[in-house]
């Protein structure tokens, strides 16, 4: 397993992103221990959280994931072992959102305190905040940096036109740049980041940690007609994909998984993660024989062939 970059940060990591999302929501976390213990022990580092996870689950404040990732991190031992990527600016409650120098340097305190950590390898403004200028979010991320919290900041949400911007504002002024991208990219969703987002990306060397890398769970095979979609709580957002362009990119999933004795889950990965300019897709699981499943993308490499019928399978014409 090649490790690949962050960008031009110097952090490299393995090519799959284990998603925090679940710790504390459908991951308790005693289940969720076992899954980052058997995570890094399958070779793997790299794993993204957000200040916001998991605050939609009833009884929960936000924060959870980053809690429970800090007392694993203190219960383990295996702080050095891991890159911890976690985001800010998404609503955490009453005047606690957005990326104002002030809202930032009280939120990166809070996340650091329950990450149980000295340092954010990659921190992440979660959502592009328009009434914030970009100098002055650039120019907080640049003080964290200097001080030893930060090692590299990321974006995610961004247009491709604010990233530019916000590349250029770094540039002007001798702040750090954004070196990662967060966007939603798939095998079923794929215009928005190929059109604009990846020559931006792949010109200025930026990371690409995909999001929703499984489309919701559907590019798994799971959901094939209406009456799968009761199979989790997941099911409801799924019911867009079941369409004439969404079943011919599962039939492609089939027939390449069928070649390579995998799973269409991981061989959509694999898709993912052959992609020029992608660093690492982010992908969740709430159970350790689920995770090895997932994992087992990395160690397919595809053919141009599998490659080539699974792109022109997913194409929008």
């Amino acid at each position: 397993m090649e490790k690949r970059e962050l960008g031009k940060s110097g952090i490299k990591v393995d090519p799959f992103c284990f998603g925090g999302n679940v710790f504390g929501w459908t991951a308790d976390e005693p289940t969720s221990f076992k899954l980052l213990d058997a995570f890094v022990d399958s070779g793997f580092d790299f794993v993204d959280t957000a200040d916001v996870y998991s605050t939609w689950v009833p009884g929960n404040k936000g924060g959870d994931s980053e809690t429970i990732i800090g007392n694993w991190l203190k219960k383990s031992g295996k702080r050095d072992k891991v890159i911890i990527a976690t985001k800010v600016g998404k609503p955490m409650g009453p005047d606690k959102k957005g990326l104002s120098k002030t809202y930032i340097t009280k939120a990166v305190e809070d996340s650091l305190k329950r990450l149980q950590t000295d340092y954010i390898d990659l921190y992440q403004s979660h959502d592009d905040d328009k009434e914030t200028p970009l100098a002055e979010t650039l120019e907080t991320y640049t003080d964290l940096i200097k001080q030893g919290k930060v090692r590299a900041i990321g974006a995610s949400n961004y247009s491709a036109a604010r990233l530019k911007e916000a590349l250029k504002v770094s540039e002007d002024n001798n702040f750090v740049a954004y070196q990662t991208l967060q966007p939603e990219y798939n095998l079923y969703s794929r215009e928005d980041y190929e059109r604009e987002l990846e020559p931006l990306c792949r010109e200025n060397n930026i990371g690409v940690i995909t999001y929703y890398s499984l489309a919701s769970g559907f590019l798994t095979g799971k959901y094939r007609s209406e009456n799968d979609l009761s199979k989790s709580n997941r099911g409801a957002g799924i019911k867009k994909y079941l369409n004439p362009r969404g079943y011919k990119i599962l039939a492609a999933l089939d027939k390449v998984a069928a070649e390579y004795n995998a799973t269409p889950a991981s061989i959509a990965l694999a898709w993912v993660i052959a992609r020029p300019g992608i660093t690492a897709p982010i992908v969740s699981a709430t159970s350790v024989k689920q995770l090895h499943e997932i994992t087992n993308a990395t160690a397919i490499v595809l053919s141009s062939d599998a490659i080539d019928s699974l792109t022109k399978a997913s194409s929008y014409q």
